[in-house]
């Protein structure tokens, strides 16, 4: 016990070293020095998509994306500094751009919005002066997510079509407002941003085919990690994307196994090498709630699904509703800390869905691949998926149109008693009387 608790003072103290370092290179950033308002000339590399600016800001539609600083320049003093950038565009001219591409700019400086690893905000108000070609997988991955959502377009309605590449691969380019409203309204946006349970999905479809077909289970882990590379470089390889392949791949592991004891020290050396991969994602939210969901499906779901089946549920509605009240218990205290919302029908909405996502993200990701093959072979299969999207669809139309959801005022004050109401929660509904979801 004396080093377990040595171990995590010696890697928490590093941690906090490695923090004060990184926090002081930001503050001592040469563009920090930079006025507010001061123009320059920038060079970036995108490390995501350009992402539509919600509402109807001035100026016409605007893009946002995060990007790595190459240099910029000003009053002919060229600085070559790194650091990370937001940059807000207009989308004519940016929309386009994939990661990876080398772009210069013109910009206006602006102070960072969060309190995080970023330098600045860089505020374009042009196209482009130039930008460099892309990686060759960054142009693949372009090609085949572009090809997908003509396919999805050809095959669905205009919001199916939109929210199908967002379910699959976090692409929300051209998710319509009013859906992109219901979701954030019920509290299912969680599902249009790559996470751990798109990973799960679909490794775990790799893993059942492979196991059908009586491959050797190696050759199955193979083609396991080959198809979680392929989602990767599809999903663009960014810290968001990888935590989710991570925490995927440590869900997976808990649903496999059904062996907490190996599931949980999996999950804490995960977030300690994404930690020191990446320390911004000390301060990501998606990262935070990624962690809290992934921890309540190790440890809160399976006991929960065991009660009540013990209790004459079936196996389905109770793994269903079990993984649906587990995160959205964890994960309401971060949830209201920051945007101030909670919705009342969440627990009931996100079981109504669940049985319908697994399909759906099966489907698109089948479609996804023959898109790359050739792109008329992916629109009948596209078809395939209307029915669970028309299910999907309904059911978050339906649930906003209640109403059923309360503001609450954001902040650590709220996020700390909603985290004291959760635990009393997650202590009263403890099943008693035997290891539930114990080692098996």
């Amino acid at each position: 016990m004396a080093w377990v608790v040595l171990g995590a003072l010696l890697i928490g103290g590093g941690f906090g070293v490695a923090g004060a370092w990184h926090a002081h290179r930001v503050e001592a950033h040469p563009l920090r020095a930079v006025r507010v308002g001061q123009r320059l000339v920038a060079v970036v590399e995108p490390t995501d998509d350009p992402k539509r600016v919600a509402g109807k800001p001035f100026g016409g539609p605007k893009v946002m994306m995060r990007a790595s600083l190459i240099e910029y320049r000003l009053g002919g003093r060229i600085v070559r500094s790194g650091g990370s950038v937001v940059v807000l565009a207009p989308a004519a001219g940016w929309k386009g751009l994939l990661p990876g591409q080398r772009v210069e700019f013109r910009a206006r400086v602006a102070r960072p919005w969060r309190t995080d690893l970023t330098v600045a905000v860089l505020r374009a108000d042009a196209p482009p002066l130039s930008a460099s070609d892309p990686p060759w997988w960054q142009r693949t991955a372009g090609r085949v997510r572009g090809d997908f959502t003509t396919a999805a377009h050809r095959a669905l309605s205009a919001d199916a079509a939109g929210l199908l590449p967002g379910l699959v691969i976090g692409d929300i380019s051209t998710l319509t407002e009013h859906v992109q409203e219901n979701f954030r309204e019920t509290d299912l946006t969680h599902l249009t941003a790559v996470s751990g349970a798109n990973v799960t999905i679909l490794l775990g479809a790799v893993l059942v085919s492979m196991r059908t077909l009586t491959v050797d289970p190696r050759i199955g882990a193979l083609a396991a990690a080959v198809a979680l590379v392929m989602f990767v470089i599809l999903a663009r390889p960014s810290p968001s994307v990888l935590r989710a392949a991570v925490m995927g791949a440590v869900a997976l592991l808990a649903l496999c196994t059904g062996r907490r004891k190996q599931a949980l020290p999996a999950l804490c050396t995960a977030i300690i090498g994404l930690l020191a991969w990446s320390p911004g994602l000390a301060l990501d939210a998606g990262f935070a709630l990624s962690v809290l969901a992934t921890a309540g499906l190790i440890v809160i779901a399976p006991g929960w699904s065991d009660w009540l089946r013990a209790h004459g549920w079936w196996r389905i509605p109770a793994d269903s509703f079990a993984v649906a009240a587990a995160a959205f218990v964890v994960t309401t205290p971060l949830v209201i800390s920051m945007s101030g919302h909670l919705s009342l029908v969440a627990i009931l909405v996100n079981m109504l869905v669940e049985p319908v996502i697994a399909p759906i993200t099966i489907i698109g990701a089948i479609g996804a691949l023959l898109a790359c093959l050739w792109s008329p072979l992916a629109t009948p299969l596209m078809y395939c998926a209307a029915p669970p999207m028309w299910w999907l669809l309904t059911v978050s139309d339906r649930a906003a149109a209640l109403g059923a959801s309360v503001v609450v005022p954001t902040g650590p004050r709220s996020g700390l008693v909603a985290a004291v109401a959760c635990t009393l929660v997650l202590v009263a509904l403890r099943p008693r009387g035997g290891a539930v979801g114990a080692d098996s």
